[in-house]
């Protein structure tokens, strides 16, 4: 059995003969560019940063029959924070329900009025009632039960 010579071994390889600070500066590239791209996507994450702005949007919701989906969060809680990208997902598979992100440390009032006590919660709302309160950390369940959510809302003509 014959054996290739290694430098056509490399040759098959391009990588190997890159240098590594190449390497690390096509790495960097692809991670910028990443970022880019997330910074360009549009949020429909609606972030909450009064209580005067939580009047606001939710009395609109409510005269206008759109389901609430609250993600209440604090910056300091790191499972809060995990399910960030997940309630992200969540607002653009779902696109007739309002998706709201409260940090309960800059918006005490609302964290208050809505009885949270522990990160994260999420607070389903329907004309302007909570009908479902979710605590922790559960990306299936969260999943499950804004599905569920979602599709009552769903009219059949």
């Amino acid at each position: 059995m014959s054996r290739q010579p290694i430098s056509s071994s490399i040759a098959l390889y391009p990588r190997l003969m890159e240098s590594s600070s190449h390497r690390k500066d096509k790495v960097k590239e692809k991670k910028e560019m990443a970022g880019h791209d997330q910074r360009n996507k549009k949020s429909r994450v609606v972030k909450i940063d009064t209580g005067e702005t939580w009047d606001l949007v939710t009395a609109k919701a409510r005269s206008q029959g759109c389901p609430v989906a609250v993600h209440f969060t604090a910056s300091w809680c790191m499972p809060s924070v995990a399910m960030n990208p997940l309630f992200e997902g969540l607002a653009l598979s779902y696109q007739d329900v309002l998706f709201l992100l409260v940090d309960v440390d800059e918006v005490k009032e609302v964290a208050s009025k809505m009885e949270i006590k522990a990160m994260p919660t999420f607070v389903l709302m329907r004309e302007g009632e909570q009908v479902d309160k979710l605590v922790g950390a559960n990306p299936d369940e969260i999943r499950k039960r804004i599905h569920g959510f979602a599709r009552s809302f769903v009219h059949v003509f």
